[in-house]
Order: C-alpha cells, then structure tokens, then sequence
C-alpha cells in the first residue's frame, strides 16, 4: 500500500482505538508471508493477512480485543480443518493494541520498495502508471516534453520534466529498476548505452520487438558498447504469453515481469539472511 504510513500517522493522530494485526510465522502453505500486516479498528480495517476466513477471523478477534481492552496476545490458525482454507498450511497471528502513545514503530511495513526509473509517459507508459499505483514502487517518471507529466502526482510518484534524461540514470542508485518507452527511437537507444554503462542495476526494459532490439544492438556495437552487456536488455519486454497490444495489456504484462524480478530478489534476500542467522546459530 503505497499510502501506509500516511494510514498509520491519521490513525495515531486521531487517537484511535487499533489493533495491529500480523503473520508472525507459518508452516506450509499460507496466503501471506512472515510480516504481512493489517490494522483493525472498530469499524475499519486497512491492509491484509490474505483475505479468506482467516482474516475474518482475526478481524473477529480484534475487535473483540479492542472493546474488552486487551493489550493482545498470539493466536494459532490451521488453515484446513480450523478455518476451511485450502492450504492446508498454519500460521501463528500476534495481535498487538496500539494505543496513541505507545510505540508504533511495530505497524511499519518493513518492505524494500521498487525504484523504477520510467522514461517516456505515452499511451503504454500511462497505462503501466495505474498499474503499479497499489504495488511497492517509488516512480521517477522522466519525459523530456512539457506537458506530458501530471503537475500534481501523487507521492510515490516523481514526474521529472528534463532535457537530460541520461543525468537521471547516472543518478539512481544501485539496484534501480529502468523501463525505456520514449516517442523517440534515437533517445531510447542513447538511453540503453547510458543504462548498460552500469553494472549495479536489477532490470533493464526496453518497449518494442526482437527486430528493434537486433537493430539496437548493431548500433551500440558500432558505437563500443561490449556486446556481453546486452544479455542485461530485456526486450520484448513483459511475460510470454500474453500477445495483446493494447496498452493496458502490455502495462499488465510488464508490471508482472518486473514483480517477478523483485519477487526472486526478495526470495534470495530472505535465504541469504536466513543461511546468515543459520551460520550465526552454529558459531
């Protein structure tokens, strides 16, 4: 939810009654990871624990909690034969009072959040723009035409107007995701030869067909880009499988490659940390 903390911020200044509601652990097959989070107040509930009869259920209890003024406690939830969910895994739920001068640092999400850099803001470039407005994305949308951006966007949003879209690629940090979709052929291949300069990047989308991408790559061998680089060049861009050209279907389709890119970083994150509280364990 990109507007979490602006939820958790109204809430505490409202002074509201809140239970935090969140997946401490599971064993098998469940519909959210360790830290998935919601909050659950008398009458209204923001984020989720993974829908279904167990939210429900741990809605249930919050709200009983809050009115009998408990300060929380851990619930057990077997997904088959307790709540009828076809899972079948476990998951172990820490409901936790937030009152308005405690400690609320709990109900932050931790979450590494996507740094997109997309240059271009046309009829694919919007479309991928309401796409990702409820995914973990912080957006640097770079156009070189006046106009062409929203004049008030909205805070996971930097609509960046500029003659040197090249100066913003040199800019993002290490791990940025880059998606080139411009109205110009010429300024996206300058854009790949700015991109593939760098090493540190975790994906790099170019909008257009394998003859596009033949003739781009002739181009920046000519020009003394390392051939071994364009491996790193995702174009076509988006999952196969889907052959739609509407904009709305490419933006669908390219918003699910690179949640598959930020998805198998986050898997090897949480191995690597993992394997790294193994070794710590065994030391």
């Amino acid at each position: 939810m990109s507007d979490w903390s602006e939820i958790v911020d109204s809430l505490r200044r409202e002074r509201t009654p809140v239970m935090l509601v969140s997946v401490d652990s599971i064993v098998g097959s469940s519909p959210r990871e360790p830290g998935a989070k919601m909050l659950v107040t008398a009458e209204r509930q923001f984020g989720s624990i993974g829908g279904g009869n167990l939210e429900y259920q741990a809605c249930r209890i919050a709200r009983e909690a809050l009115e009998l003024g408990e300060p929380g406690r851990l619930e057990r939830f077997p997904l088959g034969a307790g709540l009828g969910q076809c899972c079948g895994g476990l998951v172990n739920l820490m409901f936790e009072r937030l009152d308005a001068e405690g400690d609320w640092s709990r109900a932050e999400i931790d979450e590494q959040r996507i740094e997109l850099y997309l240059f271009g803001a046309g009829h694919v470039g919007r479309a991928l723009v309401r796409v990702l407005d409820e995914l973990p994305v912080n957006l640097n949308w770079i156009d070189t035409r006046d106009g062409m951006l929203p004049g008030a966007p909205p805070a996971w949003i930097d609509a960046i107007c500029t003659d040197t879209p090249e100066a913003e690629i040199d800019a993002a940090p290490p791990g940025s995701y880059f998606l080139v979709m411009t109205h110009d052929h010429a300024l996206d291949q300058c854009l790949c030869e700015q991109i593939l300069r760098r090493d540190d990047f975790a994906y790099f989308g170019l909008i257009g067909s394998a003859a596009k991408r033949r003739n781009f790559e002739t181009r920046m061998r000519r020009r003394g880009v390392d051939a071994g680089r364009f491996a790193r060049m995702t174009c076509p861009i988006g999952i196969a499988g889907i052959g739609g050209k509407q904009p709305a279907q490419i933006a669908i389709s390219v918003a699910a490659e690179i949640l598959r890119v930020y998805d198998r970083a986050q898997h090897e994150t949480r191995c690597d940390d993992k394997i790294t509280s193994i070794s710590r364990g065994n030391s």
